[in-house]
């Protein structure tokens, strides 16, 4: 998972390698990092899906086996064209391994530990996130990027051999297979993530941009249309009728917002104005980057003590005064140390809201439903993170922010950096709103314990009195 995750972004800071390499264009360029985006993002709900279906640890596997081989042709390739096609095979094996990792890592710990377990999850899945250029950057200035994908290899084969030795295999319970609902959901995340991420370069109101909205828009519809009437959805549209498993996608789309815009525009700030390079700027976000490897387990331990809810509201509180901070000392002359306490504030913010997100939506539904709920989850992160860059990006640029020289001066950067920080405050502030909705867990004692006489720990249940059902898991 820390390598897909990491996948992401890898590639930024070796992108102008790549194109002096293969001789690729700014367009080009922006498809090797776009490719691995759209097929991750599009397919997750399926691949969850499938592997409710068909065995969840041998779809992991086999998505492991589909990453390692298209990294290989990733490092193989010669062409920007092989580059791009390989990524997007890249994605399509992400796809498989992200959702269902959580899947399987929920049902291989004990209900007691489960939270803690989760922790680790989200601390490794968003520190791979965050450290994905500083790992680009040094692997590129020390070897060359081919080996950004190289790395991937060995580790993969590695994994697939610990899977069969340590996880065993578990199905849902659906048994049909939505064959209707996982075309129109593909389709419609796919060319929503696609508008979005080429709304910048083109513009929002173009009218190749307008109308892909509106075919997703179109597909989503059809799609819930469809879900609403199969008697085995690929997504129950029941989820949306809980409340902790709705606002704690809310938050995910509003954390991961601002932390996939904001970290974009602070790694050009940091290697533009400050002058540091691809390395130096990836290190100097690591105040930021690493704070949720340490925290995250410590919130998934509080997460059945105070609720998720509550840390998640914090988290992204303290995120969005991080921004707003970042956004006030901003400055041609500013020392680097001046942003490291509000760097460290935003990842102690990430640090509280990744275990208890993972951890609710897991706990707001039934076990046999993990995958699906995990697949919805992390395909809204996706959708979050690329909304995060094109509508930051687009905020910068619109203010008259300039990377590079202006003839405006050193100051144009700023012009359309602080107004961009600004707006991903907002929409994290309006995260931590949401959050703080989120019904506390209550403990509910098993209900088998009664009957059968066994162990009667506690165990994390949501219950409402909005909410249309009682889940207890």
């Amino acid at each position: 998972m820390f390598l897909v995750a990491l996948n992401n972004l890898v590639v930024t800071n070796a992108l102008p390698e790549i194109g002096r390499d293969l001789g690729a264009g700014l367009d080009e360029l922006q498809w090797v990092v776009n490719a691995y985006v759209l097929a991750f993002a599009g397919l997750q709900l399926t691949a969850a899906a499938l592997g409710d279906r068909l065995g969840r640890r041998r779809l992991f596997v086999i998505g492991i086996l589909v990453f390692v081989a298209a990294s290989a042709a990733c490092a193989l390739a010669t062409t920007t064209p092989a580059l791009i096609t390989a990524r997007v095979l890249q994605g399509i094996g992400a796809a498989a391994v992200f959702p269902l990792s959580l899947t399987l890592l929920a049902a291989g710990v004990p209900e007691k530990r489960r939270n803690l377990a989760v922790g680790l999850w989200g601390a490794v899945s968003g520190t791979a996130v965050a450290v994905g250029p500083l790992v680009g950057g040094a692997v590129t200035e020390g070897l060359s990027w081919q080996w950004i994908f190289w790395v991937n290899v060995p580790i993969g084969l590695a994994a697939v051999l610990l899977v069969y030795r340590v996880l065993g295999e578990s199905k849902g319970t659906g048994r049909g297979l939505d064959l209707p609902g996982m075309v129109l959901g593909g389709a419609a995340i796919t060319t929503a993530v696609w508008a979005i991420v080429e709304a910048h370069g083109r513009g929002w109101t173009d009218s190749v941009i307008l109308g892909a909205f509106g075919a997703a828009a179109a597909l989503l519809v059809l799609f819930v249309l469809w879900e609403r009437r199969t008697a085995d959805p690929l997504l129950p549209l029941t989820f949306y009728r809980t409340r902790p498993f709705v606002l704690s996608n809310l938050v995910s789309l509003a954390m991961y917002f601002g932390v996939f815009g904001s970290i974009f525009l602070l790694v050009q700030y940091l290697q533009g104005p400050l002058g540091y390079s691809p390395m130096e700027a990836g290190v100097r976000t690591l105040p930021w980057t690493l704070m949720p490897m340490f925290l995250a387990p410590v919130a998934g331990i509080f997460t059945s003590r105070i609720g998720g809810g509550p840390l998640m509201a914090a988290g992204l509180g303290l995120q969005a005064i991080a921004l707003f901070w970042i956004g006030t000392l901003a400055d041609v002359d500013l020392a680097y140390t001046s942003l490291i306490p509000a760097m460290v504030v935003a990842g102690i913010g990430m640090g509280l809201t990744f275990a208890p997100n993972s951890a609710v939506v897991l706990a707001s539904v039934k076990p046999e439903e993990h995958g699906k709920a995990s697949g919805a989850n992390s395909t809204i992160r996706e959708i979050g993170g690329a909304l995060g860059v094109a509508v930051l990006a687009t905020v910068f640029q619109d203010s008259g922010g300039v990377v590079g020289p202006s003839p405006a001066g050193p100051t144009a950067f700023f012009d359309g950096l602080v107004p961009a920080l600004y707006v991903g405050a907002a929409v994290v502030a309006a995260g931590a709103l949401a959050g703080a909705f989120i019904p506390r867990m209550r403990r509910a004692a098993k209900p088998e314990a009664a009957v059968t006489g066994h162990d009667t720990a506690d165990v994390p249940a949501y219950s409402g009195a909005d909410d249309h059902s009682q889940v207890t898991v």
